[in-house]
């Protein structure tokens, strides 16, 4: 996934003194940047192995010339769909079978839920090839880096925060390797997203985003926690599709999660 997730939620994340830390567009003053920011997550409450991981992190100059280069999403329906999908029918095909390899996990998911395979099963090809793909860069590098940039530093340094809470909790290892802007695992979520609606999908105690199961039950949660109706339709102009917004502000992202939706559940 390559998008940016709503600043919505962030305020919550960054409890204790306001980010005073400064910031830079070059490398330069990054070491120097990781200081002041460590007193910062000290007061947010992060542990020794977020500190450590955060001193060990480096600046990641993919990270950065990914985001001077973001580009909205301009191509018509059939346009994406070529390049993010391929062709409706055969992402549906796949999806179709992924749906009958897991049938009980998938109902349980909508049972609990209220979301409906296709959409988690879209959202997941969509995001990362079914898991083929979660990225290269190492998330703690990406995050902070974005965090110590002056482009948007408002908007990252909760999620940075979060990333370093997850290492000290055993949910992210320093070296994970996601996108270029911290998004991690199955689904692409940012870390305080992933901090704020991670869910145990398989029951074994712990929220592993880089286990399916887990970001797919931690996705159905999102979608349900930003108001998805069970049961009802969630083709474009419903209540269901909207919801669809907080998850890629991009209509045509949206368009065509529900349309591979539809294909897959019908």
């Amino acid at each position: 996934m390559r998008r940016i997730l709503s600043a919505l939620c962030l305020s919550l994340l960054a409890a204790g003194p306001g980010f005073a830390a400064s910031c830079g567009n070059t490398s330069s003053g990054f070491n120097a940047w990781k200081s002041e920011f460590a007193a910062e997550a000290k007061a947010a409450g992060v542990k020794d192995r977020g500190i450590g991981a955060l001193m060990n992190a480096s600046y990641s100059t993919r990270t950065i010339n990914a985001d001077r280069n973001q580009k909205g999403v301009k191509y018509s329906f059939d346009k994406f769909v070529q390049i993010r999908l391929g062709s409706l029918s055969s992402f549906a095909a796949t999806g179709k079978k992924r749906l009958a390899r897991n049938a009980a996990f998938y109902g349980s998911l909508e049972q609990r839920y209220g979301v409906p395979a296709g959409i988690l099963i879209s959202i997941h090809g969509m995001e990362t090839g079914f898991g083929r793909n979660m990225g290269s860069e190492p998330v703690i590098n990406s995050i902070l880096t974005v965090a110590y940039d002056c482009r948007r530093p408002g908007l990252f340094r909760p999620h940075a925060i979060a990333a370093l809470q997850m290492v000290d909790r055993g949910m992210l290892s320093p070296n994970q390797k996601g996108a270029y802007h911290g998004e991690l695992g199955h689904t692409q979520f940012l870390p305080g997203n992933a901090m704020r609606f991670g869910v145990d999908g398989n029951g074994d105690g712990r929220v592993d985003f880089y286990n399916e199961a887990d970001a797919l039950a931690s996705t159905a949660n999102y979608l349900r926690q930003k108001g998805w109706k069970k049961g009802q339709p969630y083709r474009q102009g419903t209540a269901n599709f909207r919801v669809l917004n907080e998850w890629n502000a991009a209509t045509v992202y949206q368009q065509a999660i529900a349309a591979a939706a539809e294909r897959i559940d019908n």
